[in-house]
């Protein structure tokens, strides 16, 4: 249910209906929005807040239409804004994050942090702890990967991203690091869903390899109701009978949940397609359709990456990226965002 207040309600007003629906035994999720106030009471009937409606200040009760109901557009009409550090997600520009698939050693990263920041990147990307469908596979530097985030960061300035696979290493990784990333494969993990739902650092969630829109903003529900709402959404490529390309990129999902939710939307080309040559082209086509942003994998030297080399960038590549996609942002009104 949605508890709307009047426009003129006081502080007072809001505090006295908060105090009411915890009474009844529910938890209020207020929200100040520039148009309005309300307060979400998602475990409720209308029969259970009977009497609320007669509060001072508030103007009425409705019902929220939908599974989701934190993420969605009915609860918080105007999209939302994640901040990390200076940078802006989901706000008037553009937002790139670029970096390694996997952080492999001090030289690696930082050579890389140091180029993506000079080219306008505004994230490092780099996997410390990596979920491979193989366990021969190379599994990650773990905390020392973590470790080595944290100093390029302080060098370069530039926030960081990485990738958390279980809920009691949650408070691990948010020593270290900006944004959490929940991987395709965890995007059901409920468990770990709600480990990240009950801190504060923000979270970028990425779509499961044949999960629906719907049971994507499901998951991020299970965030936001434990508390978190500094959430992003990412679109990654789904798993098609398609061959061409390591998955297929639903770049229709973009208005989709725009439309339905107010959530930041990523794009991540490099997991979508798996192909070099293809990721510029899904990178500029995310931005005309009206993404707020990629996450791109960049590798000094892809021939040696430990993993994902085939869909890396180069320096060169990356650079040249970052320039036409200047262009494009720009057209659609939406320019790169300011690093300043």
């Amino acid at each position: 249910m949605i508890i709307e207040m009047k426009p003129d309600s006081t502080l007072a007003d809001l505090g006295r209906v908060i105090s009411a629906v915890e009474t009844l035994g529910f938890t209020p999720r207020p929200h100040h929005g520039p148009q309005r106030t309300v307060i979400g009471v998602m475990d409720a009937g209308a029969r259970d807040l009977e009497g609320v409606g007669d509060l001072a200040g508030v103007a009425r009760i409705t019902p929220l239409a939908g599974k989701s109901k934190l993420v969605s557009r009915d609860f918080r009409p105007e999209s939302s804004v994640v901040k990390v550090g200076k940078v802006q997600i989901g706000g008037p520009g553009f937002v790139v994050m670029a970096g390694p698939c996997a952080v492999e050693s001090h030289d690696q990263l930082l050579g890389t942090a140091r180029h993506i920041r000079s080219a306008g990147a505004h994230v490092l990307r780099g996997g410390a702890f990596k979920p491979r469908t193989s366990p021969y596979s190379f599994q990650g530097m773990k905390e020392e990967g973590l470790r080595l985030l944290a100093a390029a960061r302080q060098e370069t300035g530039l926030p960081v991203i990485t990738e958390v696979i279980a809920p009691d290493l949650v408070p691990l990784v948010c020593r270290y690091v900006d944004i959490l990333q929940i991987g395709a494969r965890n995007m059901q993990n409920y468990a770990l869903l709600e480990a990240v739902g009950k801190v504060r650092t923000p979270v970028l969630l990425k779509r499961g390899l044949m999960s629906t829109i719907e049971e994507m903003l499901l998951a991020a529900e299970y965030i936001m109701s434990n508390g978190n709402d500094q959430v992003m959404l990412c679109e990654r490529g789904i798993r098609t009978f398609e061959r061409a390309t390591r998955n297929t990129l639903d770049l229709s999902a973009i208005p989709v949940i725009k439309q339905q939710s107010h959530l930041p939307v990523i794009i991540d080309p490099s997991h979508a397609v798996g192909v070099r040559e293809f990721v510029e082209p899904m990178a500029l086509a995310a931005a005309a359709a009206g993404a707020d942003g990629i996450i791109v994998e960049v590798h000094p030297d892809p021939a040696q990456a430990v993993s994902d080399g085939p869909q890396s960038l180069t320096f060169p590549g990356f650079t040249g990226l970052m320039e036409r996609l200047a262009g494009v942002a720009a057209a659609v009104g939406r320019p790169l965002a300011s690093t300043a």
